[in-house]
Order: C-alpha cells, then sequence, then structure tokens
C-alpha cells in the first residue's frame, strides 16, 4: 500500500462513524468489534464535549473498538428503542447486545478506562 494511500486509510479509521436508524443494526448491531455509540444532539452542550473527548480517542482505540455517533433528533427510533432519556448517552455494544451504558459527561480517563474494558486486546508488536 502506498504512502498516500495508507495515510488515508488511517484517516478514514481514525474517524467517527455516523450511523442513522437505517444503518444502525449493520453498522453497530452486526459489528464484528465493539462499537461505543454516543446518542448525542446539535443543540446540547454537554454532548459537543462528550463528543470532543470521544474524537480525541479515536485513534488510541483504532483497530480495537469503533465509536458511532447517533443524532437522536433525526433517528428517534433507535433513541426510543434503547430508552434513551437524557444526553449525552453513551451505549456500548458487543456482539449485537447492550453490555454498558452511561449518562452525562464524564471526565476523559474515566472514559478512556470504560472504553478499555470493552475493547478488543491491543494487538502484539511484531518484534523485527
Amino acid at each position: 500500500m502506498g504512502w498516500i494511500s495508507k495515510l488515508l486509510g488511517e484517516r478514514k479509521q481514525n474517524k467517527i462513524l455516523e450511523v442513522e436508524d437505517g444503518t444502525f443494526e449493520e453498522d453497530v448491531l452486526k459489528s464484528d468489534m465493539p462499537v461505543v455509540v454516543d446518542f448525542w444532539a446539535p443543540w446540547c452542550a454537554p454532548c459537543q464535549v462528550m463528543g470532543g473527548l470521544l474524537r480525541d480517542l479515536v485513534p488510541e482505540f483504532s483497530g480495537r473498538l469503533r465509536i458511532a455517533k447517533l443524532n437522536l433528533d433525526y433517528n428517534p427510533q433507535t433513541a426510543g428503542t434503547y430508552g434513551i432519556r437524557s444526553i449525552p448517552t453513551v451505549i456500548i455494544f458487543k456482539k449485537g447486545r447492550a453490555v454498558d451504558k452511561f449518562t452525562g459527561l464524564v471526565p476523559l480517563n474515566t472514559l478512556r478506562q470504560k472504553l478499555e474494558r470493552h475493547a478488543l486486546p491491543q494487538p502484539k508488536e511484531e518484534e523485527s
């Protein structure tokens, strides 16, 4: 893979995935790795902060879990299915099931610890 392709591929992996009612099953429930879903809305100031924290963690967890966001203003069906009453709410899914859920802002280190608990193991570094 060329350096430009590699760079672009890494950039794509380092983005938060935007999911919708119509893509939720495929992108989240059928995912082969854990998926962290941030239920948010653009008018919610704490949601903006949580989104920034999650965005900062994307590179750290790349290849170990996916970080996604779902705008509940445009996707009420999925939000209703998971009983979202307050935002930001984060739900962590593994193998199609919700395995952890928390609402409100949490400090970066607490968020990192929660994600680490559910992420796939860190790949072992190859010896040269």
